[in-house]
């Protein structure tokens, strides 16, 4: 037989590695070849070519190999030989087909050289050159086709050399199962018939080299290289005389194989099927496109891997659903063609799609950009015909040439945000882009630390066409950071930015450490993967003493530890896998309390090399066939591999080392393998540390070395040919963490920030390496506790932490953290109180001139937006003057601050137009100066009417409702201003929608509006008039949504324990330097002598001193330096009349009593007094009156008080003579009192002493056996009556005895009591029963009795219920024939003489007669007709009356019923008749007759017939003969004689 090239070198390296991976491969290939009809008949791709055009090309083939071949051959025997070529040619073409191969994957060789493989050369194609061109540059072309079309050739990898043995064995098999099919080489050609013999000299000469080779084999080699070497003038004879030798051959290989097969079959057992395996790759990856608006697309892709791969498609990182948009989408999977089509294309559907290929090796992802063009005019539906537009393509395409520039703005964003793990959040704002351009979208981008966020499981991102979401379903530690919304409209984006912080989800176990955090792969391989995290920032109150790494296999939901031990480094090597799995990973901290909750799981991760992996992307778009294809390249098997290369350790820790190496140069085509090894520094006895498992990658992990003991490593390599020279070996290497814990930050400086915040920076850690962040926490001064500020390092030497508390004082400290831990604590920072930075505040703005004299004006204008965090301690006014346009010199027009809103400027030039400008100051600063004011002239105002009002503002703003206030106008005009009219319209309504709020003018300078549509925006004006008329409105206030804001408080009105009243109001969104303004009706109340106001904190009260009709009126409370905080309490009349009387309450309380003195006897015939007070304190104080003197608790008395539900109680035991009178119970809690009273005299007392009697001996009754439930009677459904009674506190000796007016009845059956149910049943019950019926329970403890009295009303009542009984168990009535006529019947269960009867007929009663009669017989209730007649025809009803109801049964005798039953009766009739008159002896004869011998027998009878009878007598059985010793005598047909003389024994 001959073996392929790599089994004759090394047959005993095959016996014991290749042939495990390489048998599992085949049997791989044949279980595909029985389980699949595409890899019998080739890929679904080649099977749709026809059986024609197959012949087709054979015939055009054998043509072209025909031509060849003559113009090489000669003249005389071209003819001949190029027609048997060309017929095999076409013959070995055919079966190419047949067997799924194309003309581009089929080559042409000699059958004999399919069988034994040839050296490694380059073989002809029958390709064309022009089909050559056309192939891709890297692939070679298969001539196997196996499930996936796919092309592989030569590498150095073992796998890829274990997949090309599985694929010539999988081939030659395939191959020889066809005996009568042959092929001829291309040995037409000179030059090619050159080639084969210098191959068949080669192959010869291999064969004398191999020494373990067979004799017979070495043979069978030579005569083949012989066949190779002829001429073609002899090949035809050999042809001829082939096919025998072919088959016998092809056998003899076959045995070959299998015995080399059956040798190795042990080892074989264990190979890694996942060498078949490999990853998804696209061989045609999906193309972009730009489409216009309303037409279809398709993208297409097609992908290669094994297992087949599962192709999903997205859209924007989205999963596509076809289901969501049914025919939007159309998703189909085709013969390994993925095609995604949407339908109907508009502007949404511009985006990235994506295919995503996945299987078990990994996944794979190609991309592809769909553009959606639309047209700038209007659009035609009928320029577009399918699906071609017809537009002129000048038209702009994008969206961004409808606005020269966009404005993007945030509305109810998103804020500092906290959450917990395992909680939902969800960040968002809404989107205001200006000008609006339908149907286009802005791109909206969310980043984590400047980082795109991408949507995932963890994480989603939504847009609604205004506002922006990002959702979390399940928060992390991870996920803690700095989120940014960017939103781009062409050239032009806006973002805006807020932290997020997520808090450590609740350990299970408390003083547990919290969870690690980024668990990822940071280097992956064949024998380990290496895992890292970052340290928790809590660790539950002790230090943590390490981690545990657990892993889970993809696809599976069982985790198992990775390691025994905790370790600290926060990186670790995890081995024990199976390469070419995926694997995800989590970490658990311990401490000495126990282990925390585990941390997020790890991203999949690969058990694959490197160097597999990147094979993995760079190879050809093509799956892998099974091909082997064969290369000029010499063997070079059998070399003993080189040492490895730059050997390092390239980490090290107290736990483990890692090494790496480069393999050697020289090793040979076969994969080797790697062992490791170790010795002490000092020595040289090196060890194998890797005995049993080679290692197959270039790195490798080593544990358990000694902490503090210093190695060194090298590294050997082995292949079949043996173990190679070690390396050199490494530095040495002391075990320990290479990497130190980083250094403690310094100079820890605090900076206020906001009310809730605070910026800390620090000097970074020097010296620190690999360092992953920092960790800043918090104290309260004086409390001692520690709270950590971020639970995700952060990066950079400044942090603002969040949440803290206003007004507060805190201390910060932080730490620094890498692999190796994490860092000591800095020095405490200095202590930093928590409150807003001061700035200075913003410009004013909305300057108005509020009057106008000749040489003075008096302008207005609003505070400003921000007040810098402080009180607006002024304003600087200046002026300019503006002639002709041109605009002078600043001036200054107050050298002092004023403290209004308005100012008078004197001294100005008459008919002089001016400018004006105003600055605010707070003590941080004088603020930017405002925008200048417009152009007003210094002229003398002549107006009647009065000037604007000025000072606008609204407050205590809620969903329905606010409160507008004003100042009055500077000029009045020539009279005072007499009242204001307020005037309203939505912000975004016109001007011609104003509408009046208050049809009357008001005096007050102030206004509440009611009746707003809550989310709407308005905006407000008011106007002032006086006798001459409205003056101009003022400027407007607002815009104003009305709204509740969350948090919002209300002013409360309190009345305390002394009467006293006031209002009180909080805050909880105050500044340091805000402060509580109260007023009545909008005016100041500072230095009212009514009233008192103290504040404190964020809460303030405002007392009345002697609340009276003077303090009527509108409360109100403004916070200053707040977004317009305020609330107001209304003090009507009502209001008033009520907190009096509530005041007056608390001064003289009482206590509240729930429930009034009452009286109840208990089980043991104890009487309770109880009452229930609506609350007792532990200061209530209870006094106990009996007939008005006190009762103290004693033998007789029991008092308890319970304070927590309020009752109040008293017991005795038993009520006596004495103890009729008046109870009093009297309550005192301070200086409320209370009392309730119950009188007990006269019957009252009487009954309630009677009842606690029967109680009392109720309770000493049910202290032995007793009843529970007494005697009583029930009737059953079988009509008798039985008495039963429930018996309780019974046991073995229990008696129970039956009585009857006084007799014992005796049971036949001893009761066990095991139901507790008792019964004595009576049947058949009637009067005899009536009577009084006992029974008696008795044992040692006592006895009890239950009396049943059965008689008079009782008794007429059970009766009445039997009778019931017995009339409801009545059956249908019935017909019954008789020879005297017609029986009608029911039955019933028994009968009672109480149970009345009555027959009707046709609805009348029936008279009973002789021939109509009824009565009772047995259980049977009849009515008997004797000589029916038709006119008894009709409906019978028999009422059965039970003493209350009556019961009735019908029947209906008529038509058939009655005829059926008139001709029984004549039947039965007739029948009677004819027995009357049959002839019979009516009696006389004795049966029996004794007689002395010798004395005469006379016996005589009657006998009766009509017509008369005959008479004869019988002896034993025969007629009688008379004689004068016997006679007979037969007289008046009626009596016949027989005598016998004398009696003899004969």
């Amino acid at each position: 037989m001959s073996l392929p090239f790599y089994q004759k070198l090394h047959q005993h390296y095959d016996s014991s590695y290749r042939n495990k991976d390489l048998r599992t491969t085949v049997s791989h290939y044949q279980q595909e070849k029985k389980s699949s009809a595409i890899y019998t008949h080739g890929s679904t791709a080649y099977s749709t070519r026809s059986s024609a055009a197959h012949r087709q090309e054979s015939e055009a083939f054998s043509q072209a190999s025909a031509a060849s071949y003559q113009q090489q051959a000669s003249r005389a025997t071209a003819s001949s030989h190029a027609f048997a070529a060309s017929r095999k040619t076409a013959s070995a073409y055919d079966y190419g087909y047949s067997h799924g191969l194309t003309d581009s994957s089929l080559m042409l060789e000699d059958y004999s050289s399919k069988l034994s493989p040839q050296a490694k050369r380059a073989k002809k194609s029958l390709l064309s050159g022009e089909e050559k061109e056309n192939l891709p540059s890297d692939y070679l072309v298969p001539i196997f086709s196996g499930r996936q079309v796919h092309v592989s050739g030569i590498t150095d990898t073992e796998e890829e050399r274990i997949k090309e043995a599985a694929a010539y064995i999988a081939q030659r098999n395939l191959l020889a199962s066809e005996e009568g099919i042959t092929a001829t080489k291309q040995s037409a050609v000179s030059k090619q018939l050159a080639v084969s013999k210098q191959s068949a000299v080669s192959k010869q000469s291999t064969v004398s080299k191999e020494s373990a080779v067979s004799k017979q084999s070495t043979v069978s080699k030579r005569s083949t290289a012989s066949q190779e070497s002829t001429s073609s003038l002899h090949q035809e004879e050999a042809f001829e005389k082939k096919s025998r030798k072919v088959a016998i051959r092809e056998k003899a290989e076959r045995l070959s194989l299998t015995k080399t097969l059956e040798e190795t079959e042990a080892f074989h057992r264990k190979l890694n099927e996942d060498h078949l395996l490999h990853a998804p790759e696209f061989v045609i990856k999906p193309r972009s496109h730009t489409v216009w608006e309303k037409e279809n697309v398709k993208l297409h892709c097609s992908v290669s891997g094994w297992p087949e791969p599962r192709v999903t498609w997205y859209k924007n990182q989205v999963p596509i659903n076809v289901h969501a948009n049914p025919g939007k989408y159309i998703i189909e999977s085709r013969y390994g063609m993925h095609t995604l089509e949407i339908n109907a294309c508009n502007f949404e559907d511009t985006a990235q799609y994506r295919a995503s290929a996945m299987n078990v090796k990994g996944e794979l992802s190609a991309y592809a950009s769909v553009v959606v063009k639309r047209y700038k005019g209007e659009f035609d539906e009928t320029r577009f015909h399918a699906g071609v537009s017809t537009l002129p393509l000048s038209f702009a395409v994008t969206p961004y040439g409808y606005a020269s520039k966009f404005e993007i703005h945030f509305d109810d964003k998103f804020d500092v945000s906290f959450g917990r793990e395992g909680e939902t959040m969800s960040l968002g704002c809404r989107v205001v882009i200006t000008p609006e351009i339908k149907h286009f979208q802005p791109e909206i981008q969310w980043y984590r630390n400047g980082t795109p966020v991408s949507p995932s499981k963890w994480v989603q991102t939504h847009w609604s066409g205004d506002r922006a979401t990002l959702t979390f379903s399940h928060l992390n530690k991870e996920d803690e950071g700095l989120y940014t919304i960017r939103v781009r409209m062409g050239e032009y984006y806006e973002q805006y930015s807020a932290y997020v912080f997520v808090r450590d989800a609740d350990a299970e176990i408390e003083g547990a450490p919290a969870a690690p955090l980024d668990v990822m792969c940071l280097d992956a391989n064949k024998d380990y993967i290496i895992i890292s995290w970052k340290q928790p920032a809590a660790d539950g109150g002790s230090p943590i003493l390490g981690y545990f790494i657990d892993k889970c296999e993809v696809g599976t939901d069982s985790w198992s530890q990775c390691n025994d031990t905790p370790v600290k480094f926060a990186r670790f090597p995890v081995t024990g896998l199976i390469e070419g799995r995926s694997y995800i990973f989590r970490v658990r901290a311990v401490n000495k309390t126990g282990i925390g909750l585990p941390s997020r799981v790890s991203e999949p991760v690969a058990a694959l090399d490197p160097a597999e992996k990147a094979r993995l992307k760079s190879r050809p778009s093509a799956p892998w066939t099974g091909q082997i294809i064969v290369t000029e390249e010499e063997p070079s098997e059998g070399i003993v591999p080189g040492p490895p290369t730059d050997l390092s350790v390239t980490e090290a820790t107290r736990s483990y080392v890692v090494l790496s190496w480069k393999p050697p140069g020289q090793r040979g085509h076969e994969g080797i393998l790697y062992f490791v090894e170790k010795c002490d520094a000092e020595t040289e006895n090196w060890q194998r540390v890797n005995t049993e498992l080679p290692v197959k990658s270039p790195r490798f992990a080593l544990f358990d070395l000694a902490e503090g003991k210093s190695y060194r490593f090298r590294v050997r390599c082995s292949n079949s040919a043996g173990v190679g020279e070690p390396s050199e070996a490494t530095e040495v290497t002391v075990v320990g963490d290479k990497l130190d814990i980083p250094k403690a930050p310094g100079k820890i400086i605090p900076s206020r920030n906001t009310d809730t915040s605070v910026v800390v920076s620090w000097e970074e850690s020097k010296d620190a390496k690999e360092l992953v962040g920092y960790y800043i926490e918090s104290s309260v001064v004086g409390s001692g506790k520690w709270e950590p500020c971020n639970n995700n390092p952060v990066k950079g030497p400044r942090f603002t932490c969040h949440g803290l508390a206003t007004g507060q004082s805190y201390i910060f400290r932080v730490r620094a953290v890498n692999a190796a831990g994490l860092s000591e604590y800095s020095q405490d920072s200095e202590a930093i109180e928590v409150k807003a930075a001061i700035a200075a505040p913003s410009p004013p703005y909305g300057i108005t001139c509020l009057e106008s004299c000749r040489d003075s004006m008096v302008l207005g204008w609003k505070q400003p937006d921000k007040t810098g965090g402080a009180e607006i301690t002024g304003y600087y006014v200046n002026y300019r003057e503006v002639i002709d346009g041109v605009p002078g010199r600043w001036r200054e027009a107050n050298i002092k601050a004023v403290s209004d809103e308005a100012y008078k400027i004197s001294n100005l030039k008459e008919n002089m137009v001016y400018q004006f400008q105003v600055a605010a100051m707070n003590i941080a600063g004088l603020g930017v100066p405002s925008a200048v004011s417009d152009c007003f002239r210094c002229e003398e105002w002549t107006i009647a009417v009065p000037g604007p009002p000025h000072s606008l503002k609204y407050s205590e703003v809620r969903k329905s409702s606010l409160v507008l206030q004003w100042r009055p106008p500077i000029h009045s005009g020539r009279t005072p201003v007499t009242g204001y009219f307020v005037d309203l319209k939505e912000a975004s309504a016109k001007d011609d929608q104003w509408r009046g709020l208050n049809e009357a003018a008001i005096k007050n300078t102030y206004l509440r509006v009611q009746g707003l549509k809550e989310g709407a925006s308005y905006v407000f004006r008011v106007r002032a008039i006086n006798q001459a008329g409205v003056g101009k409105p003022s400027d407007l206030a607002g815009p104003v949504v009305a709204e509740t804001r969350p948090g919002t408080k209300e002013v409360v009105v309190n009345v305390d324990d002394d009467g006293v009243i006031s209002l009180n109001f909080e805050c909880d969104q105050m500044t340091p330097n805000s402060q509580f303004n109260w007023s009545k009706d909008y005016v100041s109340t500072e230095g009212s002598p009514r009233l008192d106001v103290e504040s404190k904190g964020n809460k303030t009260k405002m007392t009345f001193k002697d609340l009276g009709t003077e303090d009527i009126g509108i409360y109100s409370c403004d916070v200053t330096d707040t977004d317009g905080i305020a609330s107001s309490y209304v003090i009507d009349e009502d209001e008033l009349k009520r907190l009096l009387a509530l005041s007056q309450e608390h001064k003289f309380p009482t206590v509240p009593v729930k429930s009034e003195l009452a009286v109840e006897i208990l089980e043991k015939g104890q009487v309770r007094f109880w009452m229930q007070a609506e609350k007792v304190s532990g200061n209530t104080k209870v006094t106990y009156i009996f007939n008005d003197k006190e009762i103290f608790e004693g033998p007789k008395y029991k008092m308890h008080v319970d304070r927590n539900t309020g009752i109040i109680e008293m017991f005795m035991e038993k009520l006596q003579d004495e103890d009729e009178g008046t109870y009093t119970f009297q309550l005192q809690d301070g200086k409320a009192t209370g009392h309730s009273t119950l009188v007990l005299i006269g019957d009252v007392y009487k009954k309630l002493q009677k009842e606690a009697e029967f109680q009392r001996q109720e309770w000493i009754r049910k202290q032995g056996p007793h009843f529970a439930e007494y005697l009583s009677w029930e009737v059953t459904g079988e009509c008798n009556v039985l008495l039963k009674c429930k018996v309780a506190n019974i046991k073995k000796e229990t008696h129970i005895v039956w009585y009857k007016d006084e007799r014992e009845i005796s049971v036949d059956e001893k009761h066990d009591f095991k139901d507790g149910i008792c019964t004595l049943l009576i049947t058949e019950f009637s009067k005899k029963d009536a009577g009084i019926y006992e029974v008696i329970l008795k044992d040692d403890r006592g006895k009890d009795k239950s009396r049943l009295k059965l008689v008079d009303e009782a008794f007429k009542e059970l009766m009445t219920e039997v009778c019931k009984t017995i009339a409801l168990s009545a059956t249908d009535l019935k017909i019954q024939s008789t020879a005297e006529g017609i029986r009608l019947y029911s039955f019933v269960t028994y009968y009672l003489d109480d149970l009345k009867v009555n027959w009707s007929h046709n609805g009348t009663a029936i008279k009973y007669t002789d021939r109509v009669k009824s009565g009772v017989t047995g259980e049977q209730i009849w009515l008997q007709i004797n000589e029916p007649t038709p006119n008894d025809k009709g409906k019978y009803v028999m009422e059965l009356f039970d003493g209350k109801t009556g019961h009735q049964k019908t029947v209906d005798l008529s038509g058939q019923a009655y005829d059926e039953a008139f001709a029984e009766f004549q039947r039965l009739k007739q029948a009677a008749i004819a027995e009357k008159n049959r002839a019979r002896v009516l009696g006389g004869l004795p049966d029996v007759v004794t007689i002395q011998e010798g004395k005469a027998l006379n016996l005589t009878c009657i006998v009766w017939g009509d017509p008369t009878p005959e008479v004869s007598w019988l002896k034993n059985e025969k007629p009688l003969v008379t004689d004068d010793h016997c006679s007979v005598k037969f007289e008046a047909g009626k009596t016949a004689y027989f005598s016998i003389t004398g009696v003899y024994v004969q």
